[in-house]
């Protein structure tokens, strides 16, 4: 029989249950047709719940309230405590992580968030103090994750779920690029648990927030001015000119044309990088005489250039399928640049740490600048230009371009191919 949990379809303390009962194995449903501010009012709402808030989890033995019990309830259902590791230390410190993850996250989050959406007051000085909190806060979660790939031990915990639901908010609501971009392990930490499959159930596509939200406004509508008595031609004036406002309002505010991307802005290029896809794609035999000849007939040094890559932080790779993750989610997070780029990254060694190597053609002489704002995982890894007069390196990219095996002395994990 399946337990009932009493929330919306986007409430993110919601989740936390649902991904510990995707873990743990343990069957929970949304109550159906539940509507916030109507459902959480009814009379057999408040009696689980008295205040009325959400989530309830409504179980055999009665009813549990607030969401970190509830997740705490789930994960522990079935008794073999896979989200609660294996040793009373283990307890102890996923314990820790939930209450920094409630304390330190979330609620810095909230104090800056929830004023900004009109649900609180907004005063200045309080939002840079929760902005300041939030930051030391990411510090210290950043500087447990520069040799952590978990908040305990190897394997996702509980501590694990509701802090990445406690991102989840703020990452999709407040905490834009420019701003996480001072946490890359917390980053790294973040795009690697959402793409779980247990979590990605759940969430489904997520997508970073492009801007914070402005605060709104609590000016109050203003009053016309008293006037004295005017003449009967007067009203006639003012009638003629108020709808002449919003006329030239509109044009001001018609809609410039999008910029073009700088890229195709570079003088036209011989190589046509869709005819490289393609060769690369459909060659099955020979692919060295094909293939790679062919890549070198048709590259363009002036219109493109070469690149390896080199993850910074290999002693991280411990796991192989969280390592294969992490490399899935750069490529996918490469996508805003698939027009103008090929790539391949290598996933090497048969034991951990596993070792992740790349190459990238780029369109132009440089990483395209757009990609590099944009795309975090990219201060993640050393990058080096490469230089085709050396025939050493050279042949490195044929390599890395036909997945050769083993690479460097050494096998490969996995090969993985944007195109």
């Amino acid at each position: 029989m399946a337990l009932i949990l009493h929330a919306g379809k986007t409430n993110k303390n919601s989740y936390k249950t649902l991904i510990a009962a995707e873990y743990a194995g343990v069957q929970v449903e949304l109550a159906p047709n539940f509507e916030m501010c109507v459902s959480n009012k009814a009379p057999e709402f408040l009696k689980m719940n008295p205040i009325g808030k959400v989530p309830v989890l409504e179980t055999p033995d009665g009813p549990v309230f607030e969401s970190n019990a509830i997740a705490r309830y789930v994960a522990r259902l079935n008794g073999d405590n896979i989200l609660y590791g294996s040793s009373l230390i283990d307890y102890a410190l996923i314990e820790q992580w939930i209450d920094f993850a409630s304390l330190e996250i979330d609620a810095n989050i909230l104090k800056w968030y929830v004023p900004r959406i009109g649900r609180a007051p907004y005063l200045p000085p309080a939002e840079e103090a929760a902005i300041s909190s939030l930051k030391k806060a990411l510090g210290a979660l950043n500087t447990h994750l520069t040799s952590n790939t978990y908040l305990v031990g190897h394997s996702v915990t509980l501590a694990d779920i509701v802090m990445t639901c406690n991102l989840y908010l703020g990452l999709t609501n407040i905490l834009v690029k420019s701003f996480t971009s001072e946490f890359p392990h917390v980053e790294r930490y973040f795009w690697t648990l959402v793409n779980q499959p247990n979590f990605r159930k759940i969430f489904g596509q997520v997508k970073q927030t492009e801007a914070i939200p402005p605060v709104q406004s609590t000016k109050k509508p203003s009053q016309p001015k008293e006037s004295k008595p005017k003449g009967k031609d007067e009203p006639k004036k003012e009638a003629k000119k108020e709808p002449e406002k919003p006329k030239e309002e509109a044009e001001e505010e018609a809609p410039k044309p999008k910029p073009k991307n700088p890229l195709d802005l570079l003088p036209p290029s011989p190589m046509i990088l869709d005819e490289w896809k393609r060769l690369y794609s459909n060659t099955k035999t020979n692919f060295r005489e094909v293939a790679i000849k062919g890549f070198w007939d048709m590259y363009d040094p002036e219109g493109y250039s070469l690149w390896f890559c080199d993850y910074k932080y290999n002693d991280e790779n411990t796991v192989s399928f969280v390592t294969l993750n992490k490399v899935g989610g750069f490529l996918q997070r490469m996508d805003l640049v698939r027009k103008y780029a090929f790539g391949k990254m290598l996933v090497i060694g048969s034991d951990p740490p596993f070792k992740v190597k790349g190459l990238w053609l780029f369109r132009g002489q440089e990483i395209p600048q757009f990609v590099i704002d944009e795309c975090y995982d990219m201060e993640l890894y050393k990058w080096t230009k490469v230089d085709i007069s050396d025939e050493a390196q050279k042949e490195r990219v044929n390599q890395m371009i036909e997945d050769r095996e083993p690479f460097e002395g050494e096998a490969l994990l996995d090969a993985k191919c944007f195109k």
